[in-house]
């Protein structure tokens, strides 16, 4: 196994990596939350989040609470759960994951199988620092269908088709969000608390609902 830290200081990468290495090591670092690790075939990434990461992660994941509430929309939120498949040798954590569509097939589900249950509806991935593994391909492999990206200035909705993700301007998993909405959202959170921003969202989400 070989070690190489690359910029930035908050992340390394492992090489020659076994699957049971990188199975042992979810189990270790279970108690330090603040570690997320990506694996694909024998590499494996460890990052730990800075503050951006989580408070944008944080905001994306009330952005779909919310929506869902006032939608009555019933979801399971698995946060950064570990998602992996040892015939494809690759796993990685969400920053944030919800079954929408198939939330009755996991409802009440400790164990997950990828291999039998279907993946989260959608994932949040916050990209303020730049991975070394392609995420987004370890996604598709897993079949995950809808991923938000957002890079601190862009945000991107990928819809998987035929294999491979495409931007897409309006969210499948909720409808009733378009990539120009979150942005503009995301981009209020820098001037305004928290609490304040989730109450203009609730309202206008209500207003989208009224309209259609």
């Amino acid at each position: 196994m070989t070690a190489t830290l690359v910029t930035p200081s908050n992340l390394m990468v492992l090489h020659g990596v076994h699957w049971a290495t990188y199975q042992a090591l979810i189990h270790d670092l279970e108690a330090e939350p603040n570690k997320r690790l990506t694996y694909s075939q024998g590499t494996l990434e460890i990052m730990v989040p800075l503050p951006p990461h989580e408070r944008y992660k944080s905001l994306m994941g009330r952005l779909v609470e919310v929506t869902t509430e006032e939608t009555v929309t019933e979801i399971a939120s698995l946060g950064s759960t570990t998602w992996s498949r040892e015939d494809l040798q690759k796993g990685l954590e969400a920053d944030e994951c919800f079954y929408i569509q198939n939330e009755q097939a996991v409802r009440n589900k400790d164990v997950i199988d990828l291999t039998v249950d279907p993946p989260p509806d959608l994932a949040i991935e916050v990209d303020n620092t730049q991975s070394s593994l392609n995420r987004l391909e370890i996604y598709a492999a897993i079949e995950v269908p809808e991923v938000w990206r957002f890079d601190g200035k862009l945000m991107t909705i990928y819809r998987l088709i035929e294999g491979q993700y495409q931007p897409q301007e309006v969210s499948a998993a909720l409808p009733l969000l378009k990539r120009a909405d979150i942005l503009q959202f995301l981009q209020k959170s820098q001037t305004m608390g928290e609490t304040t921003w989730v109450r203009e969202f609730r309202q206008w989400v209500r207003r989208q609902i009224s309209a259609s």
